[in-house]
């Protein structure tokens, strides 16, 4: 979804203003008389509620609920109704039949937009820093926080939920985005979406499908073909959609395969809705709707934002004909159906004040276990606190805050821009690194800070300092890619000089998604610390002392540079196109910019499986992240069928801590994929010098193949590799079992 500079018109008819002012003055009699309705039994399922309510509806009501009010206030001028809450949808309901407004809030990695309302909302760290926790429970806490401070603010549906793997490094978007690889992907963010709807919130999980890259996403055609897609990008939405049952599946703005993502039969219908049996709606993304007969017959449930194509043309094309009434019907239930069935109807949100505290300490929590120590040379930390050091902390902003990632899914910063953020700049929260560093430190350190604007004096402060701690930023947001891997505003050359004046430097990425690191031969200790989110810079420094062992591990492989990817350029971007259109959504009647993203290149082996295809090494490994302990496997057992495997992890260092255990597959020959890829997870806690039998359940789905033949999965009969370890290059357990088909 999008905000800025939009071109289009507002798509608020004064009908729809005069429904929502009607809608606000419900009748107390009104009110009693839709309670007492028989789809108001909380006791019935959910589908027979639907059922009955959409039998009392008119056509006007049905057309009215496949459709958003508006931009609201999104857009300047626009008009807002008087129920809308201030999010990024608005949906009215209809009051006699007891049906509540949707009141929609973007929340990728927070609520966005409370700044204008005078509202706290808590920033949390980035979506892949959550999944380099690799920890489910941290998944959950994740999206819980997210929907009860939607709740808390008056909100019932959360428009968050990123799901599209990492096949584009640069994409702006990573930050909101989970991982390279499904499975890891599709639990994270499967978690996420349950996290949010615990709180009797509708969930979403987007964008649905290979939305990855911003770079043309209105119009660009994502070519991949049927077996891949479905073992890698489909294969990760399929987990999360299984996992949290989410009330909304948000498609996308690319084309898939030639068709418009949110008017493609085969992802939406074939896939979605048929393979998978997904029982919610499908809503399009702000203003990625083409189509009203092809959308809504592929599978296209509510239009986004406004009624163009779902609105009057809609009822037209339902009256004569060209629209099955039973699809109306369809897409009504789809969308009343949710709403029974994840609380909204039956436990509205009550607007309260947001709890800061809570959310910080939560956000604080998480950060600390997403942390990834990516390179600790001489054991140079963690810091040990002491009279008399010297540690200058250099570059980054990091007397100010953290940074945060931007686009739909920036939080509005506490004490910030008066109104809230204003988009395509840089936000950075108040939650300072030095202040923490300082603290922990101890009273008879020394700590400075140079803002490292000017390399050489930044030089100048680090040959003073016994440790020099330089933080480096790469801003990215929605509506922009990277054209490189590269840290942007020389700071690169900053690092480089800092390393050569001091030779205990140590590097603290704020990225929002992997870099280059033409220095990290020079440097002692590198630290990702992804976008921190308002609990950060406690969370930095608390890794950095060793009050927190650090222990999160890569969702993601960081490449030396753009000739090891699969693409090294990112398609379309150019210095004469501008990014070729990528800003805005999908407007009606625009000139599009088509071109394609040939994802066949690397097809199935996204990420480290095209490393481990072309024999390259990368910077930084798929699964790769150190710790302050050390940790042995042995003893692996692999049960019957393979459902599961067990080993021994040992804690073979002085401190505790937690260890990621990762199971890596490798299928037949027959298989035709000569990579091994991860099947299964577990972070587990050991304490120093003690062992733990650890089992990882391997399920039945990832050892097998989809079938373009058959339209499905199979498993093949051969032998199949299993190895485990703690990162996709260091598996130092492995075994082989025979399996037959199935």
């Amino acid at each position: 979804m999008k905000i800025g500079s939009v071109v289009g018109k507002s798509c608020v008819l004064a009908g729809w203003a005069l429904l929502s002012l009607g809608a606000a003055r419900v009748s107390v009699a009104q009110t009693t008389a839709a309670g007492n309705q028989p789809w108001m039994n909380a006791a019935l399922d959910p589908d027979a509620r639907a059922d009955m309510m959409i039998k009392e509806m008119t056509l006007d009501e049905k057309i009215q609920l496949v459709h958003g009010i508006g931009w609201g206030p999104l857009r300047a001028g626009a008009f807002v109704p008087v129920a809308d809450n201030g999010g990024a949808g608005f949906v009215p309901g209809i009051p006699r039949l007891g049906l509540p407004d949707i009141n929609e809030a973007d929340s990728a990695v927070g609520v966005r937009m409370a700044a204008k309302d005078s509202r706290y909302a808590t920033l949390l760290p980035s979506v892949i820093g959550m999944a380099s926790s690799w920890d489910p429970k941290m998944g959950f806490l994740y999206g819980a926080v997210i929907g009860r401070e939607l709740r808390d603010q008056g909100y019932n549906m959360s428009i968050g939920g990123g799901m599209d793997l990492i096949r584009e490094p640069r994409n702006g978007r990573n930050f909101e985005y989970a991982s390279e690889d499904p499975v890891l992907a599709g639990t994270m963010v499967g978690e996420l979406a349950m996290g949010v709807q615990s709180n009797q919130i509708m969930g979403d999980i987007k964008h649905y499908v290979l939305n990855d890259q911003e770079t043309g996403r209105n119009s660009l055609n994502a070519v991949l073909e049927k077996r891949a897609m479905q073992e890698t990008d489909l294969l990760a939405f399929q987990i999360a959609i299984g996992m949290a049952k989410p009330a909304g599946v948000m498609c996308s703005y690319n084309r898939v395969n030639g068709d418009f993502a949110c008017e493609n039969q085969y992802v939406l219908t074939d896939v979605l809705k048929k393979e998978w049996g997904f029982k919610g709606f499908v809503l399009s993304d702000w203003e990625a709707t083409h189509s009203t007969v092809k959308a809504a017959l592929a599978g296209l449930d509510q239009e986004q934002p406004g009624d163009g194509y779902f609105g009057a043309p809609l009822k037209e094309a339902v009256q004569d004909g060209q629209v099955p009434m039973a699809r109306l019907d369809d897409m009504v239930h789809r969308i009343v159906r949710s709403m029974f069935a994840t609380g909204v109807v039956d436990h509205p949100p009550v607007r309260r004040v947001v709890d800061p505290f809570k959310g910080r300490e939560d956000a604080r929590k998480i950060e600390e276990e997403s942390l990834v120590l990516l390179k600790n040379e001489g054991g140079i930390l963690p810091l040990v606190a002491g009279d008399g050091k010297a540690i200058v902390i250099i570059g980054g902003h990091a007397d100010e805050g953290v940074l945060s990632g931007g686009g739909s899914a920036q939080v509005d910063a506490p004490g910030g821009r008066p109104g809230g953020s204003v988009w395509g700049r840089p936000v950075y929260f108040p939650s300072s690194p030095l202040q923490f560093v300082t603290e922990q430190a101890g009273s008879g350190a020394k700590v400075s800070f140079d803002a490292g604007t000017d390399v050489a004096e930044a030089a100048k402060a680090a040959a003073k300092a016994q440790v020099a701690i330089v933080f480096v930023t790469q801003w990215m947001s929605e509506g922009m890619d990277r054209p490189t891997l590269s840290l942007p505003d020389n700071q690169d050359a900053l690092v480089e000089a800092v390393a050569k004046a001091n030779p205990n430097t140590v590097v603290v990425l704020e990225t929002g998604g992997p870099v280059s690191m033409p220095w990290h031969g020079r440097v002692k200790g590198i630290v990702e610390a992804w976008f921190p989110g308002i609990g950060g810079g406690e969370a930095i420094a608390n890794v950095l002392f060793g009050r927190v062992n650090a222990s999160g591990k890569l969702p993601v492989t960081f490449a030396v540079d753009e000739a090891q990817l699969p693409h090294p350029t990112v398609t379309g971007l150019t210095a004469t196109t501008e990014n070729n259109g990528m800003n805005g959504g999908g407007f009606h009647g625009m000139q599009s910019k088509n071109f394609t993203v040939d994802y066949n290149v690397e097809g199935m082996k996204v990420g480290y499986k095209w490393f481990q295809v072309k024999d390259e090494t990368p910077l930084f490994p798929f699964g790769f992240g150190l710790s302050y302990t050390s940790f042995a496997y042995s003893g692996l057992k692999v049960a019957p069928g393979a459902e599961s495997v067990s080993f021994e992890v040992k804690n073979t260092g002085a401190r505790s801590g937690d260890e990621v255990a990762e199971v890596y597959v490798t299928l037949p020959k027959s298989a035709d994929e000569p990579f091994r890829k991860l099947v299964g997870f577990t972070r587990v806690w050991v304490d120093a010098g003690a062992s733990k039998t650890v089992t990882v359940p391997i399920q039945p789905l990832y050892l097998q193949v989809f079938s373009t033949e058959k339209n499905g999965w199979e498993r093949l009969a051969g032998k199949y590799g299993i190895e485990v370890g703690g990162s996709s290059a260091e598996l130092p357990l492995k075994t082989e079992v025979s399996l037959t088909a199935q």
